[in-house]
């Protein structure tokens, strides 16, 4: 068995033939992926591809755009943006509601409660007073009140005559006390500003809009608005603006409560599927240009699978919200961004990531040469090389696309940096600048010199969605912990988990490495083979895969091939072989600090249960044609039928067209193949 020293590490082969140099990926038209269905179809083919999973369904959403401007608040006869804290002191509620302590709560207790706010603020505004004396009054019961509507009369009038307390129910019993995120506001802005806040926040009118005074302190401004996004994020929404006097103030807008839909309506949401034709443009920057073209959310797409960038590729895809008629308006502006979109269908739900059985590869390989100097025989090493694979297969590595090509950190970097919860960092390897000057380079290195994510916005291309994702909740919620978390959760979910996916990929790599450098090519003892109801190896199976440890009975029968071994991807429900190379997975996380890890980012809603991929990969339906052009070659044939365009003269050329199971990379195949990378 042959092993080469590559960039992505030590690189096995399963085949001792001796290959050919050629290259690949010359112009992206060398390189075409088509997309095969869960039905076996391409979905080049508009008669057989439907491009939807009829077999699953998608559970309802619970939030939707709600209607939008004219909603008034029932309880109240202010409408959207009317808010002012006089008007709302002076102006009574429709329903017969009073804000009168004396009236709901009795005078006596109305008193009470007033004696209790004098001593609160006394002990908590002064600091030289003693624990034991703040105790003791640190909570007041207002009594107990059977009726519901009552209780929300209390709550309502105690927020609105004081808006430095908290009410806590308990069962039918009111309870306040001093509420920490009136005190934590109170002392970044006026007490009497803070009063008037929580009044709007209380009074929950959709689209009305608080102004704080200005203030011309942009630290003290950036505070604020951290404040205001940690704790009401959910409820409101902040902008500073200057005016016409050039003086900066924030505003605070009330979002819209989204409105809970029926699962009558549920059924009637829009889905549309349709083929997606891409060129030079990686699957999740696609998403990106098509959202902001049709203007609904990146997560709005789903698929069944990621696609080379460099090449030419045809998937299916579904998007929610939009009709046909809307995607064929937009025709002409898909196109300059590289995409062509066809086969438009109305469809009942979304794609879910693994539904598809593989992809079809047509390669061309230009310029083809033999490691030695004697040209004579590179035909009969050519058919040597293509024949050993269609036989035997390849070492199923992951391809170098899954880390980052010509990328200075690479993603499996960052995916660590995630899985160990370090959000900063892994924010700095993200934004890590590659070299030269393009202009993402500047970019990038602007915010890692200055830590400006504004400055880095503004220098960042506007193609680049990922990264202007990060730099604007960057500069929204800040640079630190918290703040870094919020940019990881401004990415969509199937962005954050590629990253966690990535280390997960180098760990199996090395994997596969270390286990045929140390065990060779015979099954043996304590490695994992799928059992019999057999399953898939990634992502989407309909349910989890039997494994089964190999006994030495069995090692010693031979009851098992090297194509049925399978290695774990690292996750929370996997187990690892039962010989030497489970106890290389333990030792190689805990290299990584992962050695207590669960496979768990809570704060990123991120899981990763892990899963089982086989060590080697067949391909399927492999046939090539030598094709030469002019010049006096062996072969003398026409181009005029090729459908990767004009080929080089007085050169070999390969055209080489197989099919790969999902998660399977072509370029691996080809490295077989030719023993070197194309």
């Amino acid at each position: 068995m042959k092993m080469e020293e590559d960039a992505n590490g030590l690189w096995r082969y399963i085949s001792e033939h001796e290959g050919f140099y050629g290259t690949i990926k010359n112009y992206t038209k060398d390189f075409i992926v088509t997309e095969i269905d869960i039905h076996g179809q391409m979905v080049t083919n508009p008669s057989t591809s439907d491009g939807q999973s009829s077999n699953v369904t998608e559970a309802c959403p619970s939030v939707n755009k709600s209607d939008s401007g004219k909603i008034v608040n029932p309880k109240c006869s202010l409408k959207p943006e009317e808010y002012t804290p006089d008007r709302r002191d002076t102006e009574p509620c429709q329903n017969g509601d009073s804000f009168d302590l004396s009236l709901i709560l009795g005078q006596d207790v109305n008193e009470e409660i007033e004696r209790f706010t004098v001593k609160l603020r006394e002990t908590s505004w002064n600091p030289s007073d003693s624990c034991g004396e703040k105790l003791a009054y640190e909570e007041l019961s207002l009594g107990s009140f059977p009726d519901k509507h009552q209780r929300a009369n209390v709550h309502r009038a105690v927020r609105h005559n004081f808006p430095f307390l908290l009410t806590v129910t308990n069962q039918s019993e009111i309870r306040v006390r001093e509420d920490p995120d009136f005190k934590h506001l109170s002392g970044l802005v006026s007490e009497e500003e803070a009063e008037d806040f929580f009044r709007f926040i209380d009074a929950k009118i959709p689209n009305s809009v608080y102004t704080f005074k200005s203030d011309d302190q942009k630290v003290h401004r950036t505070a604020v608005h951290h404040f205001l996004s940690k704790r009401f994020g959910k409820l409101v929404e902040t902008k500073s603006f200057s005016d016409q006097e050039n003086k900066t103030a924030i505003t605070v807008r009330l979002r819209e409560k989204p409105k809970k839909r029926t699962a009558d309506e549920c059924s009637k949401e829009v889905y549309t599927a349709f083929i997606l034709k891409k060129e030079n443009l990686e699957t999740l920057e696609a998403i990106s240009y098509l959202a902001a073209i049709l203007g609904v959310l990146p997560s709005d797409f789903t698929y069944a699978g990621i696609k080379d960038k460099r090449a030419i590729t045809y998937q299916s895809m579904v998007v929610k919200k939009i009709t046909p008629q809307q995607l064929k308006e937009k025709a002409g502006e898909f196109e300059k961004r590289g995409m062509v979109l066809s086969s438009f269908r109305s469809v009942s739900e979304p794609l879910h990531l693994g539904r598809l059985q593989g992809n079809h590869f047509d390669l061309l390989v230009r310029d083809l040469r033999p490691h030695g100097q004697d040209r004579t025989g590179l035909d009969s090493l050519v058919e040597e090389a293509v024949e050993n694979v269609k036989v035997r297969g390849f070492v199923n590595y992951y391809g170098p696309q899954r880390f980052g090509t010509g990328q200075s950190v690479q993603s499996d970097c960052v995916g660590l940096a995630l899985l160990r919860e370090d959000m900063v960092t892994a924010i700095r390897l993200f934004l890590t600048p590659e070299e030269g000057d393009g202009p993402q380079s500047v970019a990038k290195r602007h915010f890692i010199q200055t830590g400006n994510a504004k400055e880095a916005l503004a220098l960042m291309p506007a193609s680049k969605a990922r990264e202007r994702l990060m730099l604007r909740a960057l500069h929204r919620y800040g640079t630190g912990p918290d703040g870094c978390t919020r940019a990881w959760l401004s990415l969509p979910h199937g962005m954050r988990v590629f990253y966690l996916h990535a280390y997960c990929s180098r760990v199996w790599n090395e994997a596969v490495t270390h286990r045929l450098t140390t065990l060779g090519h015979k099954v043996r003892q304590g490695d994992l083979v799928r059992g019999k109801n057999g399953g898939r190896a990634e992502a989407g199976e309909p349910s989890p895969p039997q494994i089964h440890a190999v006994t030495a009975a069995e090692e010693e029968e031979g009851a098992f091939s090297l194509a049925e071994v399978v290695l774990p991807i690292p996750g929370n429900s996997v187990k690892y072989p039962e010989n030497a190379v489970g106890t290389w997975y333990q030792e190689r996380l805990t290299r990584d600090g992962l050695q207590s890890c669960r496979f768990r980012v809570s704060s990123l809603k991120l899981n990763l249960p892990g899963c089982y991929r086989p060590l080697l990969a067949l391909p399927r339906n492999l046939s090539y044609r030598l094709e030469r052009q002019g010049g006096g070659g062996s072969h003398q044939e026409t181009n005029s039928k090729s459908p990767l365009g004009n080929l080089d003269a007085d050169t070999p050329n390969m055209l080489l067209n197989f099919d790969l199971d999902t998660s399977c990379y072509a370029t691996v195949c080809l490295k077989e193949v030719m023993k070197c990378d194309p």
